[in-house]
């Protein structure tokens, strides 16, 4: 451990500016303004991955953006880790909202972070985090401690949902193989309390569409002889959750694993302070699901909500009229074992039968993807708790997330191995918001951190 610590500390201020030069090129995959950037960038990771010992490197071209692949394979008999990242970035907007240029990163101290963080845009979302895997490899490689084989899959789509990834794995499954897949682009509790991210929620997004006459009509004409659809709609929705906040549609929970005693325990052990969590977000009181506590509603248990409901006049001043269409989108976040495709079957034929005489119904999917989770017995997660616990001092604690991140789940269908979700942000890293930064204690921690991941995965699977 003294030997990692002494090179990042004789290294750091090279592992920080490399970073630096990374985090100028505007790499928005969202933006086709950019994607020349974005082209550069898979070049720039190219090259990083080779000067950092891995022995064949490639940019394979896919019906989007590239993936930058390489290896270094030092065995074949030994276990093999395949590190995934991403390259590209959300968009700087709004750039008014910036205190600095999105891509012209400044290090600036803050309360949190009072050695410094890096500001700019992909700094932790996930280019300073991807990066830490290539210095990692780097100490390995030039103190001859690499372990095991590792594999390196850095994506450009991951921003505008990892378009081409789903037709790179499937047709490149032998030269992915590997024991387990490391990934860094979620974040920790704090800085002096690690954690794992060991669940992820699913998602299923509709918009719906409720239509009475055939055009908008007079209120006052009309009102009380007609259904209104936005009446109709706000009922409907109103009707998804009974008086407990529980969703209503028949075989939704069908498939929901109710979490361990023992894993809801650990859980708790994260720090949480209710009233905190009020006032930051100017609350008299929480809402959610009766029986299970505000950090359990956010991310064990599936949610539905309302993301967006528009129809009628909404201009300045009164026009009176009812409106022929109301539309809504809903999004529902799932737990590991609900399938999104059959709960969006299940949501499209329970809200289409809510529908009353004098308006018709349309859903329309959006898209939508698997949860998952990760057991916390697993070799990955132990090495990853063992890696954390000696540079961190304490053990790390298992969390849920309650985002998504549907690649994941298309990881254990297609190459059969489980995710580690190692993330050094904070949830104050202001990631796809302006401002967005990652600490320089962040950084130079990961990069720390993650070649004892590789040690004791090798060790716990002899």
């Amino acid at each position: 451990m003294e030997n990692i610590k002494a090179y990042v500390q004789e290294h750091k201020d090279r592992f920080i500016n490399e970073l630096v030069e990374l985090l100028k090129i505007p790499s928005v995959s969202a933006d086709t303004a950019y994607s020349h950037d974005v082209f550069e960038t898979a070049d720039a990771v190219k090259a990083s991955l080779e000067k950092a010992g891995c022995d064949f490197v490639e940019i394979c071209d896919t019906p989007g953006y590239p993936i930058v692949y390489g290896e270094k394979i030092i065995n074949p008999s030994l276990p093999t880790v395949l590190v995934y990242g991403h390259y590209d970035v959300q968009p700087p907007d709004p750039i008014e909202l910036w205190t600095s240029p999105p891509f012209e990163p400044v290090i600036k101290k803050t309360e949190i972070h009072p050695e410094g963080a890096i500001f700019a845009r992909g700094s932790c979302d996930d280019k300073g985090q991807m990066y830490m895997h290539v210095k990692a490899l780097e100490y390995m490689v030039q103190s001859n401690t690499l372990p095991c084989n590792v594999k390196f899959m850095i994506e450009g789509e991951e921003e505008i949902g990892s378009k081409s990834l789903s037709w790179f794995v499937e047709r490149n499954q032998e030269k992915l193989k590997n024991d387990v897949i490391l990934i860094s682009d979620t974040g920790m509790i704090s800085n002096q309390q690690p954690s794992i991210t060991t669940g992820l929620r699913g998602l299923s997004y509709v918009e719906v569409e409720v239509t009475g006459p055939n055009r908008d009509l007079h209120s006052g004409l009309y009102g009380g002889a007609v259904a209104n659809p936005i009446n109709v709609l706000s009922k409907m929705i109103a009707s998804l959750h009974d008086e407990n906040n529980h969703i209503t549609i028949p075989g939704f929970y069908d498939n929901v694993v109710e979490l361990s005693l023992e894993e809801r325990a650990e859980m708790a052990k994260a720090p949480f302070n209710l009233e905190n969590y009020k006032k930051a977000l100017d609350l008299n009181d929480v809402y959610g699901e009766s029986g299970y506590v505000t950090n359990e509603r956010n991310s064990i248990r599936p949610t539905l909500d309302v993301n967006g409901i528009w129809g009628g006049y909404t201009g300045e001043g009164a026009k009176t009229v009812i409106a022929s269409k109301a539309f809504a989108k809903i999004s529902m976040r799932l737990v590991p074992n609900q399938d999104w495709e059959q709960i969006t079957e299940l949501f499209t034929k329970h809200f289409t039968s809510l529908a009353p005489a004098g308006v018709t119904v349309k859903v329309k999917p959006h898209h939508g993807g698997q949860g998952y989770v990760t057991p916390i017995d697993s070799i990955g997660y132990k090495a990853a708790n063992m890696a954390y616990t000696e540079t961190f001092g304490v053990p790390a604690i298992p969390v849920r997330s309650g985002g998504s991140i549907p690649i994941v789940a298309l990881f254990e269908k297609e190459l059969k191995s489980k995710t580690i979700l190692m993330g050094f942000g904070l949830d104050s890293d202001a990631i796809h918001s302006p401002n967005e930064h990652f600490g320089i204690f962040n950084y130079l921690k990961g990069i720390e951190t993650i070649p004892l991941f590789y040690k004791y995965f090798v060790e716990l699977s002899k």
